[in-house]
């Protein structure tokens, strides 16, 4: 019997049935068969032992060592630095920091009269308590700036917009009407 003969299943010859079992050939000797024919084609294509692979880019050495690698572990401040910067969230971190650190930032006297209102592609706006604090925290806006500049860094805070006392208007609220409505006297 041919080694072809061993793999194929029990057939019929000449009309009798086969009733020897074939057996199967074990799987070191498969996978040891398939290893020898990819190394005679490797052979036959020229290529050798050892050679780099075409067409392929080197892969990146593993460094150890003291050096900096992508594998290093990296402290958490980096990695919800890069989480942050990633999802866009820097402004309303820096919101955030800011609304926490109100008072350290401008001062207690300075935080007691002045409310954060919003901060938006790098402009704060802020309320005053008064029209006369409104007019003061105007002024004094560059000092301002250089506080913010010390505490959240260089040019985050790149313009503040004071704005006076908020009240009641009439145009909206349970009372109001529309159009002319109550202020209309000659009816």
């Amino acid at each position: 019997m041919s080694s072809d003969d061993a793999l194929l299943p029990p057939v019929q010859r000449d009309g009798a049935p086969l009733r020897e079992l074939v057996e199967l050939t074990p799987e070191r000797q498969v996978a040891g068969a398939a290893l020898n024919r990819a190394k005679e084609a490797a052979r036959r294509r020229g290529i050798r032992p050892g050679d780099a692979p075409r067409g392929r880019r080197p892969l990146e050495p593993q460094l150890s060592g003291s050096s900096v690698g992508g594998r290093d572990p990296r402290t958490l401040a980096e990695s919800l630095g890069s989480f942050v910067g990633q999802f866009g969230w820097q402004s309303g971190v820096t919101a955030g920091t800011m609304q926490a650190r109100w008072a350290q930032i401008l001062g207690p006297q300075v935080a007691e009269h002045a409310v954060y209102e919003s901060f938006d592609g790098g402009v704060l706006t802020m309320r005053a308590s008064s029209t006369a604090w409104a007019t003061n925290l105007t002024f004094s806006v560059p000092a301002m700036l250089r506080n913010f500049a010390e505490d959240l860094g260089e040019g985050v805070v790149a313009e503040i917009v004071v704005l006076g006392p908020g009240g009641p208007g009439f145009g909206k609220g349970r009372r109001s009407v529309r159009g002319r409505g109550a202020r209309d006297t000659y009816g």
